[in-house]
Order: C-alpha cells, then sequence, then structure tokens
C-alpha cells in the first residue's frame, strides 16, 4: 500500500474585519437554529410518546414514559452544553471587538 500524494494547496483568502465578525457571528446563528430544530424534534418526539401528536392515538406504559424522559433530558443536556461553548464564542467576539476598536 503506497501513502496518498497531497497537493502543494496555497490558497490565498483575503477578508477584512467586518467580514471576519460577520462570519463569526453566522456560524453562531446557523448553530443556533440547528440547535433549535433538534429542540423541537424532542418536543415532537415527547408529543408522540403522549398521543398528543395530530394523527397519533397511543397509551404509553410508565416504561414508554420514563424511557422517553430519560432520551429527551440526555439529550436536552447535551444541547445546554453547546449553548454554553456558542456562548463562550459570543463572548469571545464581543471581547475582541472591544480591544480592536
Amino acid at each position: 500500500m503506497s501513502f496518498p500524494t497531497i497537493p502543494n494547496v496555497t490558497p490565498t483568502i483575503s477578508i477584512n474585519r467586518e467580514e471576519v465578525i460577520n462570519l463569526l457571528l453566522a456560524s453562531i446563528a446557523f448553530e443556533e437554529l440547528g440547535l433549535a430544530h433538534i429542540i423541537n424534534a424532542e418536543a415532537e418526539k415527547i408529543q408522540f410518546v403522549l398521543g398528543t401528536l395530530n394523527g397519533v392515538h397511543l397509551t404509553p406504559s410508565i416504561n414508554d414514559l420514563i424511557t422517553i424522559d430519560n432520551t429527551v433530558n440526555k439529550t436536552l443536556k447535551t444541547v445546554i452544553k453547546k449553548e454554553m461553548l456558542l456562548q463562550f464564542k459570543l463572548e469571545e467576539i464581543i471581547d475582541n471587538l472591544a480591544t480592536l476598536d
């Protein structure tokens, strides 16, 4: 087996300070949007198990409710961790804006 050859790539990227800030803020916004979709999916999961989602008529057992509670809880804990990281990222952007002015 031979080693892959990696081409010599020297990209030239030229963006100004305002564009950098906008890209960083947009990246936070897109991640927040993704997390909002995850939270909505978890809410629909609960509605499905409870039988309150349109067109769904279930009678969940206690074990079903405990299972869904555990899975939603785990997912939301992960979302909260990501939210904290995004908050740190935003604070870093704001702090760097203040020092650059």
